[in-house]
């Protein structure tokens, strides 16, 4: 029975909790910053550069299967080796862009946390017994 209260105080505590709201919110997130990369800024990006196609780059690592459409999605269901940097490309993009708008949304939190409630002034540490104890004899000495 103990095995269980400890559990169920283990999966009740805030920490706990929080993480899993994090990572529900940040799987809907991350649907949404990959939709945004590849629907919206990887197609701006391959009209800039020619109408480049990210997705479709790839290189060949052996020979090319006879009648397979010259296009990674048919290369790939024919089992033909192929390196494809193509979506590498579009996956770094994808991560450069969710960590930035995480720095963003962390940066913004911090100025709004310290606007409602200032950092504490740093905490001045005690002053050792020795130097006290010193003080304390100089002060003694200097009395008449």
């Amino acid at each position: 029975m103990s095995f269980m209260k400890e559990f169920r105080e283990f999966a009740v505590k805030g920490s706990v909790v929080d993480l899993a709201v994090g990572v529900i919110i940040g799987t809907a997130f991350g649907k949404i910053v990959d939709s945004l990369v590849s629907d919206i800024i990887m197609p701006l990006v391959g009209l800039i550069f020619g109408k480049l196609d990210f997705s479709n780059l790839y290189i060949m690592l052996g020979p090319r299967p006879a009648g397979v459409a010259d296009t990674l999605v048919e290369l790939k269901k024919a089992g033909a080796p192929v390196l494809a940097y193509g979506s590498f490309i579009t996956v770094a993009v994808n991560f450069v862009i969710l960590a930035f708008i995480i720095f963003l949304m962390v940066r913004q939190i911090n100025r709004l946390r310290n606007a409602i409630e200032p950092p504490a002034p740093p905490a001045v540490p005690p002053t050792p017994e020795d130097v006290v104890l010193l003080r304390e004899i100089r002060d003694s000495l200097r009395r008449p």
